[in-house]
């Protein structure tokens, strides 16, 4: 048997798209289940005085947790099952990497997101080569699967946290340099890895961008979620409105094959939104990194940014325009006069954004 027909076999996809889409994708709904949500039900129970999801709920080696600390501690469990899954791991292979997300995640330090896309992919297909291949396959699979994780996420995941965490810091080092320019490009290049079939929420997590770089970030995904629902009403209406709103611009990806010109006033709009967000109202933010890039995806990104001014009491009434503008106003207003425009000129026909 050649080693084609035994990848093909074992449905071991060496691909962009396996890992860079797939994978990467899924690792995102598991930060989102796992960290995202632990870090919205801790900040409910802190300002709404909840006595549930404020007190203690457990104590680990000394460190206490509460509801919304038991989920963020199982983010990295949560990002290699959710990995495992898009991987069509079976499942002694996708349980087995609880304990390898666990181990990479702590390993990898602040950058444990890189580190457990990374060694939970090569663990999967790992398992996936032997499972179901001996009579033993109960204890050699998840054997194999633990044994690769473990040793990887000890060899590489530290180094690939540190080097993650180094370009995250580079990013928000030069946004706060230069935060127009800065505010401009990190806008509009999260907002398109929002658009596109990969997870921006996932690459704003690796690389741990909050910070104002964070603000930025929240600002395009805004402007693509929002923009494309805004300009395509006519077409889609309040449905329409609502998925891509409040759910994904990944809808339109589709359409963006067809005709890019159509791609052109949302990301406009995010060139602008960002150096509003950085320059004149400073938004940061102080949530989880995933949450930079969310955008209006259930509202994550800017339950993102209040965070950090519940944290300190309170957001004041500049603060509050200041979201509201960059992440529904502007959006909502400079999408469709940027594709009136573009309709005018031909580059944008009926029908271009219909879902």
């Amino acid at each position: 048997m050649s080693l084609r027909s035994f990848l093909r076999r074992k449905d071991v996809e060496i691909s962009l798209r396996r890992y860079g889409i797939d994978a990467l994708g899924a690792m995102a709904q598991g930060l989102f289940c796992s960290l995202l949500v632990g870090t919205i039900l801790d900040t409910a129970g802190r300002q709404f005085g909840i006595p549930f999801l404020a007190r203690t709920v457990a104590t680990v080696a000394g460190k206490d947790y509460t509801v919304g600390g038991l989920a963020m501690a199982m983010s990295g469990p949560a990002m290699a099952t959710a990995i495992g899954w898009a991987l069509k791991a079976p499942p002694l292979v996708l349980f087995s990497l609880v304990t390898v997300g666990f181990a990479s995640n702590a390993l990898g330090g602040a950058g444990g997101p890189l580190a457990v896309l990374f060694v939970a992919i090569a663990a999967a297909e790992c398992g996936k080569l032997v499972s179901k291949e001996t009579k033993v396959d109960i204890l050699l699979t998840p054997l194999a699967t633990i044994g690769v994780g473990l040793a990887l996420s000890a060899a590489i995941a530290p180094a690939l946290g540190r080097a993650a965490m180094r370009v995250g810091e580079l990013v928000m080092w030069a946004t706060d340099l230069q935060p127009f320019l800065m505010g401009a490009a990190v806008s509009v290049l999260v907002g398109m890895a929002l658009t596109l079939p990969i997870s921006s929420a996932a690459i704003c997590a690796a690389l741990g961008l909050t910070g104002l770089a964070g603000g930025a970030a929240v600002a395009g995904c805004c402007a693509q979620m929002v923009g494309f629902a805004a300009m395509s009403f006519r077409e889609n209406g309040w449905g329409g409105l609502v998925s891509q709103g409040l759910g994904t611009s990944m809808l339109q990806m589709g359409n963006i094959v067809r005709n890019p010109r159509i791609w052109i006033p949302p990301t406009l709009a995010a060139a602008v939104g960002g150096p509003v967000a950085t320059c004149v109202f400073r938004l940061e933010m102080n949530g989880p990194a995933v949450s930079s890039g969310m955008g209006t995806c259930g509202l994550v990104g800017p339950i993102g940014v209040w965070t950090g001014w519940a944290a300190r009491g309170g957001g004041s009434a500049l603060d509050w325009t200041g979201l509201v503008l960059v992440a529904l106003v502007l959006p909502a207003v400079l999408a469709p006069l940027f594709c009136a425009a573009l309709r005018r000129a031909g580059w944008i026909k009926p029908g271009d954004l219909s879902l």
